[in-house]
């Protein structure tokens, strides 16, 4: 982790990742970059349908491989680089076959490595392979929900999922939030951590270092008028004078299910995560 001089309150307690340890490439490889419009959390009228949301700092779009259909293809890693769409790092490959892609960079992965996609690939960081050929205890990221469907599991800092059990086409994994959940055994899966796990650990330290993030501020509701919040007016600090907890739009928050009770991907987890106390 990275800390900074107290020559302000606000820079303090700031710590952020320290990138030059890690990364080994400043600019991104063009080819493989486009620009995404930011909407600030409007609609296609304009109108804020997402609050808390700016314009933030400019930044370009890495088109990230999560299928990495190229099989028994090697290929050698060029640079690992930052990503502002995303939490953890990527890695530039360029295949035998003389083409470049972006891929999730795994914890300790380095430049010169060599990975591969194949049924058959040794069981070494980076390589990708059917979650059916990875041993129990083996920890894998990128993972698929159905063969050939790209990358949904364990894709951000720090993430993974550890291989619990192989039985009758399904494979057990324990996510890094405790969940267990099966997947198809034909999925594929890449082996390793994600890269930047002390990514949770930064303290962003002032609010300007927020705005470049995109995040505008919130405003307590108790600082509301009534007309604006259930939670405004009164004289000074009040009490929330409702018996629940509730949105801005009066909606009850406290201790309320979000997730759909038919959800089509309940069949297959088999124990959610832990409550946070």
């Amino acid at each position: 982790m990275k800390k900074y001089n107290p020559t302000s309150p606000s820079r303090r307690q700031l710590t952020g990742i320290n990138y030059r340890s890690v990364l080994t490439a400043a600019e991104p490889f063009k080819p493989l970059t486009r620009k995404i419009r930011a909407n600030s959390g409007r609609n296609n009228r304009g109108v804020i349908t997402m609050r808390h949301q700016g314009s933030g700092n400019r930044k370009l779009y890495r088109e990230v491989d999560f299928v990495q259909k190229k099989i028994n293809v090697p290929a050698r890693v060029k640079t690992i680089e930052y990503d502002p769409y995303r939490t953890a790092f990527i890695a530039l490959v360029l295949y035998k076959d003389g083409d470049r892609r972006y891929v999730l960079a795994p914890k300790d992965l380095k430049v010169g490595d060599q990975i591969v996609v194949s049924e058959s690939a040794p069981l070494k960081t980076g390589n990708r392979l059917k979650i059916k050929n990875i041993p129990v205890g083996y920890f894998v990221h990128n993972v698929e929900i159905r063969s050939g469907g790209g990358g949904r599991l364990a894709r951000s800092a720090g993430s993974y999922a550890e291989v619990l059990a192989h039985d009758g086409g399904l494979t057990d994994l324990r996510m890094s939030s405790k969940e267990i959940r099966k997947v198809s055994s034909e999925s594929w899966a890449s082996v390793g951590q994600v890269s930047n796990p002390d990514w949770n650990l930064v303290n962003i330290g002032k609010a300007g270092r927020s705005r470049w993030l995109g995040i505008r501020p919130t405003v307590r509701g108790s600082a509301m008028n009534p007309v604006d919040h259930p939670y405004g007016g009164g004289e000074g600090a009040q009490l929330r004078g409702t018996k629940r907890p509730k949105t801005i739009w009066g909606k009850v928050t406290g201790g309320h299910k979000t997730r759909h009770k038919r959800k089509w991907s309940n069949k297959w987890i088999i124990q959610r995560r832990p409550k946070v106390r």
